[in-house]
């Protein structure tokens, strides 16, 4: 098998720019309005976006590669980074880390990428392991750094990286066009193509011991957070997991030409997707906060209550909606009490109420912001 990095050509990826064109028009669109949105939120919100976004990406990306972690854990490291919160609780490392670069990540957006950033991130995402050689420095191990699954004797190979002793002439030279590829560099790239090959370029060196699809996708955010020239998270990670399968397809195709133009159609339609996900979270805190002020003295305390723990949900809400039930157990009321409350609600236009008597179901009746054209 030829991998990428042995063909004569390498580094020297290419693609046809005509069928990203269309792509890059609406992810520019996309982050005009997303940025016009954003000025609409007040701090709290704008505050809670950040670390939804933040802890959102900082999941996915390790649930990814099989980790899965504590939310409350991730989102309360976050918040104390960004001192937004002072409470006690004790974060375990892994939580720790990730959340440690997930601020890092949105804090240097404008930083230029170099060994030093890398190895600073490197430290973060492997706090608390012991099992690593190469911690912050570039894998040093003999063996072929190989991408495989399958049982034991029959193991299949899905990328085989370039050895040891070539990853630090091949990160310096991927550092250089990195930085040299961004809005203010010497050859600027459009942002979902720049984003796009520097994930496959990364991924191909594969530099680190481990943690080398994490830094991966950090990268490829950088690298949009970058065409916007300000902080900002999109929900790359996020959107990946939900095409995981698909994603290590594409990936392991890539990884066998320099002819990319099949993976960067694919990554343009996951970045899109990630953008409108941002940009609906956004909408959807700014219809949330128009319906709390509308209703502000017109519902009890018990209502408030039901209506926030529902919009922590996020847009999507409760999964099956909200039954009377879960409406007693999140305030305490009684059967009768539950149902004379949600019967109030729908009369206030706050829920929107579908099925009858045991098998009704609430979700909140919020007026986002008209659409984003992108598709």
């Amino acid at each position: 098998m030829i991998w990428n990095w042995q063909i004569p050509d390498w580094p020297n990826f290419r693609w046809d720019v005509s069928r990203l064109t269309a792509a890059e028009e609406k992810f520019l669109l996309g982050v005009g309005v997303g940025l016009g949105a954003v000025k609409h939120l007040g701090e709290d919100d704008r505050n809670q976006l950040i670390v939804e976004a933040m802890s959102g990406e900082a999941l996915t990306t390790s649930e990814i590669e099989g980790e899965i972690l504590s939310r409350a854990s991730v989102q309360s490291s976050i918040q104390r980074q960004l001192g937004l919160v002072a409470d006690q609780r004790r974060i375990p490392p892994t939580e720790q880390g990730i959340a440690e670069m997930m601020v890092d990540l949105y804090r240097s957006t404008s930083e230029q990428l170099s060994d030093q950033l890398l190895f600073s991130w490197h430290q973060m995402l492997t706090k608390g392991r012991r099992d690593l050689v190469d911690v912050a420095r570039f894998r040093t191990g003999e063996e072929p750094m190989q991408v495989v699954s399958g049982p034991m004797g029959k193991e299949k190979v899905h990328f085989e990286a370039p050895p040891s002793e070539r990853v630090p002439e091949e990160m310096h030279r991927f550092i250089v066009w990195f930085n040299g590829t961004e809005p203010r560099g010497k050859e600027p790239l459009p942002a979902i193509t720049r984003a796009g090959v520097a994930h496959l370029y990364f991924e191909s060196i594969h530099p680190f011991e481990d943690g080398n699809g994490r830094i991966g996708r950090a990268l490829a955010e950088k690298a949009l957070a970058q065409s916007f020239d300000q902080p900002a998270m999109t929900r790359l990670a996020t959107t990946i997991l939900a095409h995981q399968k698909s994603y290590y397809e594409a990936l392991e195709q890539a990884n066998k030409r320099i002819e990319i133009t099949d993976w960067l159609v694919w990554f343009a339609e996951i970045a899109l997707e990630a953008q409108r996900r941002t940009i609906t979270q956004v909408e959807f805190l700014i219809a949330k906060t128009k319906l709390l002020d509308r209703l502000h003295g017109k519902i009890n305390g018990r209502q408030q209550k039901a209506l926030l723990r529902m919009m922590k949900e996020g847009p999507e809400g409760f999964k099956g909606g909200l039954s009377a039930g879960k409406y007693s157990t999140i305030t305490g009321a009684s059967p009768a009490t539950a149902t004379r409350d949600l019967t109030g609600l729908v009369e206030k236009g706050a829920l929107i109420r579908t099925g009858e008597l045991k098998h009704a179901r609430y979700a909140l009746n919020l007026c986002p912001l008209p659409p984003v054209p992108l598709k």
